[in-house]
């Protein structure tokens, strides 16, 4: 039997050995695209809480240029992480004390992450609407900017 590699840390927390493994492979497949993303959707059905599948699947569609999955993809890691934080994964009924947003290793740390995601996602999109209200949400959540979504509005105000 094929020994699994250990549980280590990805963005988003840990998981089992066995997802660790499944991911690890998508990676190492990234050229092969349908199997890579079998792997990805392997792990996430083997582990819907996990937030570093989804990281990894909204990283994997945003890279292959398949916005609309990875737009799917983030909007799923958002709905993960409120899930898993205790919070509304609906981002206009968050405020600054829905959640201690500073904390790195939460799943609301996470959320504000992918939320940045799904901005620039959109913004390749061409949604600019959504995604600047995505960035005027993140700028109240995350006031210190520890995500960076200066650099989302950045990117949006020179887009024109």
């Amino acid at each position: 039997m094929e020994q699994l590699a250990p549980s280590r840390p990805l963005f988003g927390g840990e998981t089992a050995p066995e997802v660790s493994e499944l991911l690890a492979r998508a990676m190492q497949s990234y050229a092969d695209t349908q199997l890579a993303e079998t792997l990805l959707w392997q792990a996430q059905r083997k582990a819907p809480d996990a937030l570093p599948v989804y990281y990894s699947l909204y990283k994997f569609y945003f890279y292959k240029r398949d916005l609309e999955n990875a737009e799917l993809s983030a909007r799923m890691a958002l709905q993960a992480a409120a899930s898993a934080g205790g919070f509304d994964a609906d981002m206009l009924a968050l405020h600054p004390d829905s959640a201690d947003w500073s904390d790195y290793a939460t799943p609301a740390h996470f959320y504000l992450f992918s939320l940045k995601a799904l901005a620039f996602i959109l913004l390749r999109r061409g949604v600019r609407d959504e995604a600047s209200a995505i960035v005027d949400k993140l700028i109240e959540l995350d006031p210190h900017d520890t995500v960076g979504a200066s650099v989302v509005r950045y990117i949006a105000e020179g887009s024109h």
